[in-house]
C-alpha cells in the first residue's frame, strides 16, 4: 500500500478539488477530508455541489457529481506547514501531468499555499486565476480545514458557491 491517499479522479470532470496533502487521519482511513473538524463535505453540500452531505467514507461518490479529489503532495502530515518547499518542487511535474491527463474544466486549490508553491507567485487572489494549468481553469478557494479560523462556514460556502456557479453545475 502506497503512502498517502488515493486520488478520486476521472477524465473530463467539471472540478477537481486539490488539497495540499493528506492529513494523518485521512491517510490512515483511506478517505479524503476525514478529520473531525474539516468542513469540506458540509461546505460542498451547502454550496450546491452535492444534493446531500457526503460522508467521508463515501468519498468515491463525489465522481457522481462531476467532481474529483487529489493532493499536490502525497506525504501525509499532521499539518500542511510540515511540508518543505522541496516536496512541492518534487511533486510539481507529476502533479501537472496528472491534471493534464484527466483534463478537468476547473482545478480548485484549497488554500493558497499549494498554488503559491507550484506557481512561484506570492500575491494570489481568491477565485479564478489568470493562467490555466493544462486545460483546466485554476480557482483558489479557502482551505476548509477546521484549523483555518480565518473563514466562517458561511464564508466558505459563499466562496465555493461562486465556483459552482462558474462551472454551470446544478445538482
Amino acid at each position: 500500500m502506497k503512502e498517502g491517499l488515493e486520488d478520486i479522479l476521472a477524465e473530463n470532470l467539471a472540478v477537481v478539488f486539490c488539497g495540499i496533502n493528506p492529513g494523518l487521519k485521512a491517510a490512515a482511513s483511506g478517505h479524503h477530508f476525514m478529520g473531525r473538524g474539516n468542513r469540506f463535505w458540509r461546505t460542498l453540500h451547502l454550496a450546491g455541489f452535492t444534493p446531500h452531505e457526503v460522508q467521508p467514507e463515501n468519498d468515491q461518490t463525489i465522481l457522481q457529481y462531476q467532481c474529483g479529489l487529489t493532493t499536490v503532495v502525497e506525504r501525509p502530515t499532521a499539518r500542511a506547514d510540515q511540508l518543505s518547499a522541496d516536496e512541492f518542487t518534487a511533486a510539481a511535474v507529476s502533479f501537472e501531468r496528472k491534471i493534464t491527463r484527466y483534463a478537468p474544466r476547473f482545478l480548485a486549490f484549497l488554500g493558497k499555499a499549494a498554488y503559491a508553491a507550484l506557481s512561484g507567485q506570492r500575491q494570489i487572489a481568491w477565485g479564478l486565476q489568470p493562467h490555466p494549468l493544462g486545460s483546466a481553469a485554476v480557482w483558489i478557494l479557502p482551505n476548509p480545514s477546521g484549523r483555518n479560523l480565518g473563514f466562517t462556514l458561511d464564508q466558505l460556502v459563499e466562496a465555493y458557491r461562486a465556483l459552482r456557479l462558474a462551472t454551470g453545475q446544478d445538482n
